[in-house]
């Protein structure tokens, strides 16, 4: 008979990268290997159309109720699962109440942190909520969890204060479904690529001057993916929305991929998709060396990591230059993520700590 998991997250399936770069990648394995997987969002797919929209103050209101609604009437039936698998909290909102409720009516449990959400940031258009997150809720699952994952270094380091139960699961990527196409020429028009969201889109505006300096040299385009509004004055650009369809294929458009995060202990949480998304794609990448960075991408071989405008304006500079390193880097940033960035790499581990939970 099948194990049966409830996986409890904040979001709808295939919604955004948290959850579809992590364990979303993996359910048809667990489905192949004796479980079964049921998935219980808080926010509901009609909720997260509008999560990010400013306004729809009554909409919201009722998508946050009903959510809890929903979390009450689950507690009574959690004993009738083999485990569950929490990604993040149980409830955004508020004291461990539920966290705590949870945890005593089911059997076992695994908790998946991603970022340092612990800090209670919320987005600009959702802002009034950031004084009702309770860091305790997070240092709770902690301590309670049979086993707690997490995908970078720093957050190791603060899971390790509350549980020595610890297994390091990278972000990963489906590496058959992101590939290279590049052909790696300068015959065409090159087009400098960042993928990300309107709450991460802040972080390309860090390049705004290394990308004007450079288009006085260089002739490229910068297409921007997930930030539909994303503009920079001067530069000739395409910004689109993202859309699950067409990820692969947008990627692919991209000549050489941008990942500038800022130096601060917000993005030590982080665990390096974007990079990664591109590096499946055989894109070479450029990246702030910070954090997981340096475990995604080894400087000069597989990637380039930099620190300053300047080393931003001398790697993008010979990577536009020179279409051979473009392909070397691109190559070898494939590679590095097939060996150890990928599902296929990964599906044993991931599902040998489920077989000892559960």
């Amino acid at each position: 008979m099948k194990k049966h998991i409830l996986i409890v997250c904040p979001y709808p399936e295939n919604e955004v990268p948290g959850q579809r770069l992590k364990y979303e990648q993996y359910f048809e394995c667990f489905r192949r290997n004796g479980y079964k997987i049921s998935v219980s969002p808080f926010i509901e797919p009609r909720f997260f159309k509008i999560l990010y929209l400013p306004g729809h103050y009554t909409p919201k209101i009722v998508g946050v109720l009903w959510g809890y609604a929903k979390r009450c009437l689950q507690i009574v039936r959690l004993p009738f699962y083999d485990g569950i698998y929490v990604s993040l909290y149980v409830t955004p909102f508020g004291t461990s109440f539920f966290e705590r409720l949870f945890r005593l009516f089911s059997k076992r449990m695994i908790y998946d942190i991603d970022d340092l959400v612990y800090e209670g940031r919320a987005s600009k258009y959702n802002y009034m909520v950031a004084p009702l997150r309770w860091s305790g809720k997070y240092f709770y699952l902690m301590k309670a969890a049979d086993q707690v994952f997490i995908s970078t270094p720093y957050l190791e380091s603060v899971v390790r204060r509350y549980t020595s139960k610890i297994a390091y699961i990278p972000v990963t990527v489906n590496t058959e479904r992101y590939f290279p196409v590049q052909q790696y020429s300068n015959d065409t028009r090159l087009v400098l690529g960042w993928s990300g969201s309107h709450s991460t889109a802040p972080y390309l505006r860090l390049l705004e001057t290394v990308l004007r300096s450079l288009r006085e040299q260089y002739d490229f385009r910068l297409l921007v993916i997930g930030a539909p509004d994303f503009r920079i004055e001067g530069l000739d650009g395409e910004a689109i929305p993202w859309n699950e369809a067409t990820e692969v294929e947008d990627l692919q458009r991209i000549d050489i991929g941008l990942y500038p995060l800022p130096d601060e202990e917000w993005v030590l949480g982080k665990g390096g998709g974007k990079a990664l998304q591109y590096m499946a794609c055989g894109i070479p990448t450029v990246a702030t060396a910070i954090g997981a960075n340096f475990r995604v991408i080894e400087d000069g071989v597989s990637g380039f990591l930099v620190k300053s405008d300047e080393e931003w304006k001398a790697r993008l500079g010979e990577l536009m230059s020179d279409p051979d390193l473009r392909r070397r880097i691109g190559q070898q940033g494939r590679a590095r993520v097939v060996k150890y960035n990928s599902v296929f790499a990964n599906e044993p581990v991931y599902l040998r700590i489920f077989d000892e939970v559960f």
